[in-house]
């Protein structure tokens, strides 16, 4: 999967122990001022699994576009193993059910490739009238939060630096934001995946942002 580029500059790679995101001004960039979870709710009328579908979509259209923004400095060399900071390396499960390591810009266009086709799939996502979803939906929809996530956790870990060149922290930490909040709404994340990023989800949760 081609991602886009629109980062042109160089620049030594950030400590990972500084956690950049964690400090003033940085950690307040915010697009929306207050709670996000009147955005998450499940308006009336609506089916679960349509609203689901809906905002997985959008998640992953825009991550991929965050990615697509620092994907230029993502490379072998520079991310060798997909990581989220010490302690948090990552693994993919290929078709034969083998557990293998890889560097972060091909496990991400994994992950991405692989949301893409999915939501491609018309009987895992039916656009049309009288297609129902599968049962197993909800199961295959937190498989995606978890990849996701993982996705956004790299992010923040190894590109942060890249992003504030950018002048884009206020749309990422929304993003975010808006993302986990949703998860936590409808319980697409287990605790333990979110561990990486736990101390800056606890200040979105101080902050009234989640």
């Amino acid at each position: 999967m081609n991602f886009i580029n629109k980062i042109k500059s160089g620049g030594k790679k950030k400590d990972s122990s500084s956690k950049l995101y964690m400090k003033e001004p940085y950690i307040s960039g915010t697009l929306v001022n207050g709670s996000l979870k009147i955005l998450v709710t499940l308006p009336k009328f609506v089916d679960l699994n349509e609203w689901l579908a809906v905002n997985t979509f959008d998640f992953f259209f825009y991550g991929n576009l965050f990615f697509g923004a620092v994907a230029e400095f993502c490379t072998v060399k520079d991310c060798p193993i997909m990581s989220s900071g010490p302690g948090f390396e990552y693994t993919w499960t290929d078709s034969q059910k083998k557990t293998i390591k890889l560097p972060g810009p091909q496990y991400i266009d994994y992950v991405m490739t692989w949301i893409q086709n999915l939501i491609d799939d018309e009987s895992i996502f039916p656009t049309k009238a009288g297609i129902e979803f599968q049962k197993d939906f909800q199961i295959q929809i937190k498989v995606i939060y978890k990849q996701l996530f993982r996705v956004f956790a790299h992010i923040y870990y190894a590109h942060y630096e890249k992003i504030l060149n950018l002048s884009a922290e206020g749309h990422l930490n929304t993003l975010f934001a808006h993302f986990v909040c949703f998860a936590k709404e409808f319980d697409l994340l287990d605790r333990k995946e979110m561990a990486p990023m736990n101390d800056f989800i606890v200040e979105l949760e101080a902050s009234g942002r989640i």
